[in-house]
This record gives structure tokens, C-alpha cells and sequence, in this order.
């Protein structure tokens, strides 16, 4: 069955917009909460409640291939792709974050010229990659140059992170997943929050965590990630997924990295400076122009 636009037009706006407020969420919601128990914690609180959801259309089982799909997943999304970037937000801003991670589109297709049947960039795409990086970079140099540089340790977790989140957007339509689309989202969340419970451990965020310590701003940030990043927009975005193009769901990097930056700004006083905004420019400029490169070869044939 054909989605209907209005559904799709919904889906896109949850995940150009509400994503683009979770990066705010991460940084509010680890003020007194350390970041990959924090993370797995919003990821079983929404698994939990999307699987007993989904659970009332009394979905087909899945098979072994299915669940270990999910799980598969669930690492590449919500381990490598988010828990990466809640560490990072650990050392740099909310807003930087947004734009480092806004690169994934980059990776979505050098990927997608690497699998089987893919094509060589072309020039346009060579260029919007060479812009993109060009940004990165001025982020990460040394030295002031119009602002103070990103971490390295930070920067380089949100480049794996979105390597991760790319990698698994390339390979979603190619796997064999539950065909019940909440199910299959459910699945995911739980397998990453138990991963990322014991990544908890092994790191010591366990041991660091003290319940009374946790603010109200942070439970209301980590509410928020639940039911808005998690429930609705992660659920939007594997929606996408299978009913649209990993280039046309990338496009929400031209949109996050500017939500994220202005709230950061607004509301956690996050200076944008002249690196931020040179750098900002260079790589959501890569990013549309190799999105819409990409987009009109495949229309092309």
C-alpha cells in the first residue's frame, strides 16, 4: 500500500525538527546523569512502552534472521549512532554536535557507491564532499580562527557516530525485518538499551549514578527524548526507511544542525561564533549538494 503523503509529510517533519531539539535534550538531560546509562535508559523506557503497544495487533513472530536484524540495528542506530553522540555532548556543545554529526549524508553515499551495483561519484558529489569535510575540519583545527576548536576525543566519536548511523540507514532496506514497522522499531530500542546498560557498566556509569542527585530538569529532559526523540521521531525515521530513500531521509541534515545550533544558542547560552557559522555553511552546503546529486542520478537511472 502507497503511504499517504500526509503521513510521510508528518514522518519528515518529526525528524527534521524534533531531531533536530533532542541534541538540546542530551545536553540538558546530563547535567546529573552520566551519558550511557542515561541513554540506555531512554532507549529500554521506549522500547518497553512502543513493544507493549505493538504487541496489541498481535503481530507475526519474528524469525531468528529477523531479531538478529534488529539487534544488528539497534547497535548501528542507537549504540553507535546515538550513544556515541551522548558521549560526545559530554565535551562538546550541543549545537557543534549537530553539525559533526550532520556529515552522516557523506558517508549514506560513499556507502551506498561501495555496495554491490553502486555507482562512482560524480564530480558534483566529489565536490560537496570535499566541502563537507572542509567544514568538519575547520571545526576541529587548532587554534582560535574565529572561535575556540571542537575536542578531538568528541569530534571523533560524532564522525564514528555518524559512520554508524549511516551504515545502518545503507543497509535497512537491503535486511530481512519484522514486516509490523512499531515492532520492528520496539526490538531495536530494547536490543540497544540493554547494550548500552552494559556499556554502562563496563565504563563505570553505574557505579557514578546517584538517583537523588538527578534534577528535575534532566528527568524532564530524559522524558523528552523518550516520548518525542524515541517514540516519535526514531519511529518516523525507520517508517521512512522502508518507504523512502536513505537520501531522502539524509535530508534532515540540512535541517537538525540548524534547529540544534539556535536552541543551543537560546537556551543553553552556547556561543555561535564566526567558525561555527563558516563551518555550518560549508558542510550543510555539502550535504544538499550531494543529496541532490545523488537524487537526480537515481531518478536518472
Amino acid at each position: 500500500m502507497v503511504p499517504r503523503r500526509s503521513a510521510i509529510v508528518a514522518a519528515f517533519f518529526a525528524i527534521y525538527v524534533i531531531w533536530g531539539s533532542t541534541y538540546l535534550g542530551i545536553r540538558v538531560a546530563l547535567e546529573s546523569m552520566p551519558p550511557f546509562l542515561m541513554a540506555a535508559g531512554r532507549f529500554v523506557l521506549a522500547g518497553s512502552a512502543l513493544l507493549a503497544w505493538a504487541l496489541r495487533d498481535r503481530p507475526e513472530r519474528p524469525t531468528s534472521r529477523q531479531l538478529a536484524n534488529t539487534v544488528l540495528l539497534g547497535f548501528l542506530f542507537l549504540v553507535g549512532g546515538n550513544g556515541l553522540v551522548v558521549w560526545a555532548e559530554t565535551h562538546v556543545p550541543s549545537g557543534l554536535a549537530a553539525l559533526l554529526a550532520g556529515v552522516t549524508p557523506i558517508w549514506t553515499s560513499l556507502l551506498l557507491w561501495l555496495v554491490p551495483g553502486g555507482r562512482a561519484p560524480t564530480a558534483g558529489m566529489i565536490l560537496g564532499l570535499a566541502c563537507g569535510l572542509a567544514g568538519a575540519a575547520l571545526l576541529v583545527a587548532p587554534g582560535e580562527l574565529g572561535g575556540a576548536p571542537v575536542h578531538h576525543g568528541g569530534a571523533l566519536a560524532l564522525a564514528l557516530a555518524s559512520l554508524a548511523w549511516a551504515t545502518g540507514s545503507v543497509l535497512t532496506p537491503r535486511l530481512d525485518l519484522p514486516r509490523h514497522r512499531p515492532l520492528s522499531s520496539a526490538l531495536q530500542m530494547l536490543s540497544a538499551g540493554i547494550m548500552l546498560a552494559v556499556l554502562a557498566v563496563i565504563v563505570g556509569d553505574a557505579g557514578r549514578f546517584q538517583p537523588s542527585d538527578v534534577t528535575g530538569r534532566s528527568l524532564a529532559a530524559l522524558l523528552y527524548l523518550v516520548v518525542f526523540g524515541s517514540l516519535v521521531a526514531f519511529s518516523a525515521f525507520a517508517w521512512l526507511l522502508q518507504v523512502s530513500t536513505p537520501e531522502r531521509t539524509a535530508t534532515t541534515a540540512y535541517v537538525n544542525p540548524v534547529v540544534a545550533v539556535l536552541l543551543g544558542w537560546l537556551f543553553a547560552g552556547e556561543p555561535i561564533t564566526a567558525r561555527t557559522l563558516v563551518a555550518g555553511v560549508l558542510i550543510v552546503g555539502a550535504v544538499a549538494v550531494i543529496v541532490t546529486v545523488t537524487g537526480r542520478r537515481r531518478r536518472v537511472g
